[in-house]
């Protein structure tokens, strides 16, 4: 049955359900999780046990006068048990980390793997990264949901065993003394509770305080900043900034120490008043001769140990509803819908050789919170083979149009087809097999130079270098401390070399070469190059896109005289479109932009000279 969230504050799941949840997961990742919670709670009861009767067993022995030598023997038992158990228990507690770290770490590669897989309309959907965010400080530690909720477990588990046992025990000197002790404990729990609770519900203002200081820490670290601080002196406003929020952080914590010094002072006294309330009871059936001095002591230590429970089931109560609504939360991250289909979609192969006709027919696209289309109601069908360039300003679409051509997200209104079929119905990870791109933002790993450009680490070296000469960056890597071997980026490797713009550029140019996709994507891929490479990079457009259909974005009009057509996209869709040539005959509105671009490289050839 589908789980839908009404409110925002209403969690899909309640606590027996994510109980249910954790313990599935134990029995299927690690066992040894339930085994030794099991172990812990009889440890817990059995301890609580043998030093609630070692006493009253000892006065009452002395009492019938038993012999030195039985008291003594009575006396190690008692010890050998405590001992024992004590002992065992101390095994359990050395060993139950590993078996709960697995659970969480299993559970935080299944986060990860959606995070990782997850359709890409997700990745620009706000809500989804708050949903990542929240889940992901729910795996971070074990003090969060994710492991600690088996410490929850297991002492609410101790405490309503060892509470049965008192309760049973304690009704024997009537049942006045427990309903009187259950009432006041469970008063004092609810009374400080909501006193205690306050900073759990002010969690977002100190999340808060926490992301800005973590934010201000990151950015003083970045080694990508470091010139931009040192050379614009912004050291000391940084500093101000970190002093600024600490400030408010301590500030914070100061609120909430305060409201627990109450809390703590409110439980001293409803505790006085429980215990004199029931050691008053006990006294005077003594006087009255109604209980022995075994039974007076074994009641007496009874009274306390029973009023604990009552307190520890009410605090593992509240721990365990804080700790449900996290792994609420993870459950309902974990079962996001996905919008494409994937291993549910029907296959598709791609035909090497083949050229492919794709088409956008009718398609409108809205982000997520937007008030407008973004592309409204587009018609473009790029035929097999074709080199096609989109231009228009910045915001206008042009990027918008590319991802919706790659099957990165889907219209909003109308349809993508590829080859006359709808891409919705095929697994959208065997369709993004058809594209050989570069982005304006892409995605170096840190590996060798050689694995960056394979994507694998089995490389077809001939293949290999033939791309990286295609892409004009071969001489570069053999200019490289260990050539094609060397490591990129200094995250995981001391030896790490980081390449320049231009050169990264290339790079991921040889990369979509190697990938040999039948349709290249091309999405500004002179941003980062001098003006020299740029025309180079010009000249060996037709021998990169050979064998392929092309799509080219570019903010510089005069590279679009390679392609066989250009769109320019304005308002939502396309303005105008023809060759370059027919477009500045037109003499619109990308000729005039045009004439502009080139009347500025003009000025500022005459200023260079």
């Amino acid at each position: 049955m589908e789980k839908t969230k009404t409110d925002k504050q209403k969690p899909a799941y309640g606590m027996a359900s994510n109980c249910a949840f954790m313990i599935r997961r134990a029995w299927r990742d690690a066992r040894s999780v339930l085994v030794i919670c099991a172990g812990l709670i009889l440890c817990a009861v059995a301890a609580s046990l043998l030093e609630l009767f070692v006493t009253p067993m000892i006065l009452d022995a002395v009492g019938r006068g038993v012999p030195p030598r039985e008291l003594a023997a009575l006396i190690a038992w008692f010890a050998l048990g405590l001992v024992c158990v004590y002992s065992f228990q101390a095994y359990l507690n050395a060993n139950t980390l590993f078996g709960r770290c697995y659970v969480r770490r299993m559970l935080a590669v299944d986060q990860n793997l959606l995070e990782c897989r997850t359709a890409y309309p997700h990745i620009e959907d706000p809500d989804y990264l708050k949903r990542l965010a929240k889940t992901g400080r729910v795996l971070s530690t074990n003090r969060e949901a994710g492991e600690a909720v088996w410490d929850t477990l297991t002492d609410l588990a101790s405490n309503l065993v060892s509470f049965t046992i008192y309760l049973l025990l304690l009704s024997q000197a009537g049942p006045a003394i427990s309903l009187l002790t259950a009432a006041l404990a469970a008063a004092g729990y609810f009374a400080g509770e909501r006193i205690r609770s306050w900073r759990y519900r002010h969690r977002e203002e100190e999340g808060k305080l926490h992301h800005s200081l973590n934010y201000i820490l990151r950015r003083s670290q970045d080694t990508k900043l470091a010139k931009d601080i040192r050379i614009f002196g912004l050291g000391p406003w940084l500093l101000q900034l970190y002093d600024k929020y600490t400030q408010m952080f301590e500030d914070f914590c100061v609120k909430a120490q305060r409201r627990y010094l109450w809390a703590d002072l409110l439980d001293v006294g409803l505790a006085l008043l429980r215990n004199g309330a029931a050691y008053g009871w006990l006294i005077a059936l003594a006087l009255r001769g109604e209980l022995s001095p075994a039974q007076f002591v074994l009641y007496f230590s009874a009274v306390g140990g029973f009023a604990q429970w009552v307190t520890g089931i009410f605090q593992n109560l509240g721990t365990l509803h804080r700790q449900s609504l996290d792994l609420s939360a993870l459950r309902e991250y974990l079962e996001t819908p996905e919008p494409f289909r994937f291993e549910d979609g029907a296959p598709l192969a791609v035909k090497r050789g083949h050229l492919y006709a794709i088409e956008l027919r009718d398609v409108s696209y809205r982000y997520p919170g937007a008030d407008h289309d973004t592309l409204s109601h587009v018609n473009l069908t790029i035929r097999p083979g074709e080199k096609l360039a989109v231009v228009g300003r910045n915001g206008a679409g042009k990027t918008t149009l590319i991802k919706l051509l790659c099957g990165l997200l889907d219209p909003t209104e109308g349809s993508v087809l590829l080859d006359g079929e709808d891409i919705r119905q095929y697994n959208r990870r065997d369709y993004y097999k058809l594209f050989s791109a570069v982005f304006q933002q892409f995605a170096p790993l840190p590996g060798t130079v050689a694995e960056n450009v394979a994507q694998s680490e089995d490389v077809d070296l001939p293949r290999m270098w033939d791309c990286l000469e295609r892409a004009g960056v071969a001489d570069q890597v053999r200019a490289l401390p260990q050539g094609e071997n060397t490591h990129l980026g200094r995250q995981l490797y001391l030896d790490g070399v980081e390449l320049s713009g231009g050169q990264m550029q290339r790079l991921m140019l040889a990369r979509a070469l190697y990938k040999n996709g039948p349709v290249v994507v091309l999405d500004e891929p002179t941003a980062a190059l001098d003006p020299i490479a740029e025309s180079q990079l010009y000249q060996k457009y037709n021998d990169l896109t050979r064998d392929a259909t092309s799509v080219y974005i570019s903010h510089r009009l005069a590279s679009t005289r390679f392609c066989d057509r250009v769109l320019l996209i304005e308002n939502g869709g396309i303005a105008e479109e023809g060759t370059h040539d027919s477009l500045l005959e037109q003499g619109g509105r990308y000729a005039c932009l045009f004439d502009i671009q080139r009347k500025y490289y003009q000025e500022g050839a005459m200023d260079h000279e």
